[in-house]
């Protein structure tokens, strides 16, 4: 039965149908914000998938070109695969939703969101949040929600409840927040260095509207929500835990993972592994889920021992960061390089600088980004957690790293007129335990001063754990969380920003919410730790942008010129600039304004091609002195190009101070002369004299 639910939210209309369209699917919503419209949809498998042990969530969010009235480019004129901001989006979608599915759910499950039409004052990335909720939250997959999203922007000190497309790119925050009744179970921030205070009072102004979301889809529930189905639980029978522990003692394990060193800790599990193996050889039914066992049975006795000893695996204090050492100029020849190590966790990254031409073009449902100057890339190879398989290229953690790192350092670049480069950051992962995006941000940071960029300040970043108890009051904070703390532990609070405030923040939960003393705890921790790290590690290595750019990085000069003048300079279809930067082997980019940038690794060349810009750009005056080449010799005289596309005549009379009687006798084709303008001859061209320009 078809039924349509509405509710006013940050001063537009929300509108949920339900039961119109996609009737066979589990859940399904059409979703309505202004003109934006989405259909999120949630199916799950009748059966839980064999042999896994994880819950195989799959989150998608579809742009449709049509729903901005473009046609795809390229030879297909279709959608190919997902974008960057696509990809975000989903990981944003998956990561509140995930921790509210049973933990031992194992049914294949997909939320599937297709952006059908984008209203540029309604994201539709917002809308596919609320979407995956209601849908979830009126299925009869089991879910322990509902949940919320908002948006928050803020724009001259002033908070934006779900801001437009616009607001959204100028603000000097994006912040989406998403919460249960009671706790906030996600952030994910960029800001232009937001004080923590600020930001605390923005993540609890979502809350609150989180919390009128969640009664508006209460209410949709309890009129066409299904009833939950029932599940194949894939918990680990206690009798197997029992069974484990006469093999291996809650001591021994406490020995086995006790220790700072990763290869050490893995090989003790793998011990334990294979004595509880040889026990159990003839039971295939405990075997086949002997690997979970343990993994749970390593996470309880770590998190007894953080929660009850406030002992760390690695033998730190719960506030200690890992040894920290970075260096710069590592590699030769890069226009910017910086090597950031943080215990077992080691990122190098490298800097590239190119003329603005080469700024990363996007294509996407967002009309007001149409290109990117600066990119960070974070790659993670296998090796670098001691693992070996074939390398695919990026996955969602790659693009959803390589993003972070990028917000985090976004609000401290130079301007355009102030740097007219595009910018290229790389984070290669040498060595992973933990927080490798944190690590990316410090290496970035250093890597963009060693090229040379002047950002207006130092960036840091750093992880904060989470382990809670029976209570909302029982839990330990863990600066500086490594893998096993990550992995076993309930959050991962990533925090970025400067010595003044917060640019970017991630927040992972596996848990069903964070109270608000957790969240200004790990807040109040992660700055704490940001200063250290810049004041100790850091600094150290590099302590300010350097005055220039290296030698083997592209030198880039801008001139301004008449915008009227900007066709003299490109010339008939793009033979005059086209000369120029062959004869002076640079690239050159002018903007609608008459920005001019010379890129080029010579200097002279790079003169000469301003020197040649300001005399096709310059209004001829007598007495002006040029050097040009013979390009045409007639009887009357002979015709020199002083500039490409730029040509002026020298009169037979004008060429030598005695009488000549051919322009031959003195003159030939590829000769180099200097010459004196004269002015315009009664024909319009311009006038020049060989003789005077020799007094």
């Amino acid at each position: 039965m078809y039924k349509s639910y509405s509710m006013e939210l940050g001063g537009r209309t929300l509108t949920v149908d339900v039961g119109r369209v996609a009737k066979q699917a589990n859940g399904a919503a059409l979703m309505h914000y202004g003109d934006t419209t989405v259909l999120s949809t949630a199916t799950a498998s009748e059966k839980p998938r064999e042999g896994i042990d994880f819950f195989p969530l799959s989150v998608e969010f579809e742009e449709k070109m049509y729903a901005v009235g473009k046609i795809p480019g390229g030879f297909n004129k279709r959608e190919g695969k997902a974008s960057e901001n696509a990809v975000l989006t989903a990981r944003v979608i998956d990561r509140p939703m995930r921790p509210l599915f049973p933990k031992d759910y194992r049914n294949d499950c997909t939320l599937n969101n297709l952006v059908l039409s984008v209203d540029p004052q309604c994201r539709p990335e917002l809308v596919a949040m609320l979407g995956s909720a209601i849908a979830t939250s009126i299925s009869d997959i089991p879910f322990d929600g509902p949940c919320a999203t908002t948006q928050i922007g803020m724009i001259d000190g002033q908070f934006i409840v779900n801001p437009s497309q616009e607001q959204w790119k100028t603000g000097d925050l994006n912040l989406t927040v998403a919460s249960t009744k009671e706790k906030v179970i996600m952030i994910e921030a960029g800001a232009n260095e937001i004080p923590e205070a600020k930001m605390i009072e923005a993540i609890y102004m979502a809350h609150g509207i989180n919390q009128e979301i969640i009664a508006f889809i209460d209410k949709i529930v309890a009129e066409v929500g299904k009833p939950k189905h029932e599940y194949t639980s894939c918990a680990i029978p206690e009798e197997l835990f029992a069974a484990i522990r006469e093999i291996c003692p809650p001591d021994q394990m406490e020995t086995a993972v006790f220790t700072d060193d990763k290869q050490t800790r893995e090989g003790n599990i793998r011990d334990i592994t294979a004595k509880c193996e040889e026990k159990f050889a003839d039971n295939e039914e405990w075997l086949a889920i002997l690997g979970e066992a343990i993994y749970q049975y390593e996470k309880k006795t770590i998190r007894k021992m953080i929660l009850k000893d406030h002992k760390r695996p690695d033998g730190r204090e719960i506030t200690q960061i890992r040894p920290l050492a970075a260096e710069v100029d590592i590699i030769p020849r890069v226009h910017g390089s910086a090597m950031f190590t943080r215990g077992q966790t080691q990122i190098c990254d490298i800097t590239t600088l190119a003329p603005l031409s080469e700024m990363q073009k996007v294509d996407g449902l967002d009309s007001f980004e149409t290109s990117k100057r600066y990119i960070h890339h974070y790659n993670f190879p296998s090796y670098s957690v001691g693992e070996t398989k074939p390398s695919r290229g990026p996955g969602r953690r790659e693009i959803g790293h390589g993003a972070l790192a990028e917000r985090a350092l976004i609000p401290v670049l130079p301007s355009e007129e102030e740097f007219p480069y595009s910018i290229r950051c790389v984070s290669e992962t040498f060595e992973s335990n933990g927080s490798t995006s944190m690590a990316s941000t410090c290496a970035s940071c250093m890597s963009l001063m060693a090229a040379g960029v002047p950002i207006k300040k130092m960036v840091a970043g750093i992880s904060c754990g989470l382990v809670t108890g029976d209570t909302d009051d029982d839990f330990v904070l863990l600066t500086d969380i490594q893998g096993l703390e990550d992995f076993f532990g309930d959050m991962d609070f990533k925090v970025t920003g400067t010595t003044d405030g917060i640019t970017a923040i991630q927040m992972d939960i596996k848990i069903h919410g964070l109270t608000r003393p957790i969240v200004e705890g790990a807040i109040a921790r992660c700055r704490e730790a940001r200063l250290f790290i810049m004041d100790n590690c850091m600094k150290p290595a590099i302590a300010e942008p350097r005055k220039s750019v290296n030698e083997y990085a592209p030198k880039i000069v801008q001139i301004k010129i008449d915008p009227e003048k900007i066709g003299d300079v490109v010339g008939q279809r793009g033979k005059t600039i086209n000369a120029i930067i062959e004869q002076c082997n640079v690239k050159i980019d002018i903007t609608d304004d008459g920005a001019v940038s010379i890129c080029g690794t010579d200097k002279d060349g790079m003169d000469k091609a301003i020197d040649l810009i300001k005399i096709i750009t310059t209004d001829f005056e007598a007495g002006q002195i040029f050097t040009g080449k013979v390009v045409s010799i007639k009887e009357f005289g002979a015709f020199v190009e002083f500039a490409p596309g730029k040509e002026g005549m020298v009169h037979i009379s004008k060429i030598a101070k005695e009488r000549i009687n051919h322009v031959e006798d003195v003159l030939t084709l590829g000769d180099v002369v200097t010459v004196k303008c004269l002015g315009k001859d009664k024909m319009g061209r311009m006038s020049f004299s060989i003789k005077d320009a020799m007094e």
